[in-house]
């Protein structure tokens, strides 16, 4: 049976994340649904899968609440379920910096779509793209001249963006956008001048443009451990 995979997240305010996670909770169990859901004071982050009509009905869901009505998810299909339970979890941050001033439900980064981005690439303007995910995710694959962190965990970034030396625009992509909107913002906060982030990640330039100026696969936390280009598994 095909199965429908989802990824998403949003940054808003939360106070009673208790009960929006024994809601969430019982809403995916009576669809049968497998992932992961962090729920946190500052937003929420979502990683699904299900049978197409399952999945469709908790985007239904999301889409009528006024908090998660303009949320957009990366998706993908798979023969096979790449999450083997399913988790509802509360924790400080969706993805965690440890740098409480950065606060993407206020404010975000300026952002590029993946076309735009493709299309600056095409015509070899004079960028620094920067890759801000960890160092054993860009092994499976990454924009071809991109700049890493040499960072084996996010929450590391900001011991190393002094070592940045750049007067060029910047912009900066990880898998699916949640981490570049901390990561953009906190450039920004350092005094870097352009700083741009790539709208929904890795994932959403390989569903609208593809493989161009990308060299190899992406790294997915699941079990199909990284994507292919067409967003079919490796294996």
């Amino acid at each position: 049976m095909e199965r429908l995979n989802i990824a998403g997240y949003k940054f808003v305010t939360f106070h009673d994340l208790s009960q929006l996670r024994i809601n969430w909770l019982e809403v995916c169990e009576q669809l049968h649904l497998k992932g992961t859901i962090i729920l946190s004071p500052e937003g929420i982050n979502v990683a699904l899968t299900g049978c197409i009509a399952e999945v469709t009905t908790f985007k239904a869901m999301i889409a009528s609440d006024e908090y998660f009505s303009d949320i957009s998810f990366r998706e993908s299909y798979s023969s096979v379920s790449p999450f083997k339970r399913l988790k509802v979890k509360i924790k400080k941050e969706i993805i965690t910096l440890r740098r409480p001033e950065i606060r993407p439900e206020i404010k975000r980064a300026p952002s590029i779509s993946p076309e735009q981005f493709k299309q600056w690439l095409d015509e070899e303007r004079v960028l620094t793209v920067l890759d801000t995910r960890n160092n054993y995710e860009i092994e499976f694959g990454t924009f071809v001249g991109a700049t890493r962190l040499n960072v084996d965990d996010f929450s590391e970034l900001p011991g190393v963006v002094d070592q940045l030396l750049t007067d060029k625009p910047i912009v900066m992509f990880c898998t699916g956008g949640v981490r570049c909107e901390k990561a953009g913002l906190y450039l920004a906060n350092k005094g870097f001048p352009e700083v741009y982030q790539l709208e929904g990640g890795i994932l959403n330039y390989f569903s609208r443009v593809g493989a161009a100026h990308y060299s190899g696969n992406c790294f997915v936390f699941d079990e199909r451990v990284a994507l292919k280009p067409d967003l079919q598994p490796i294996c």
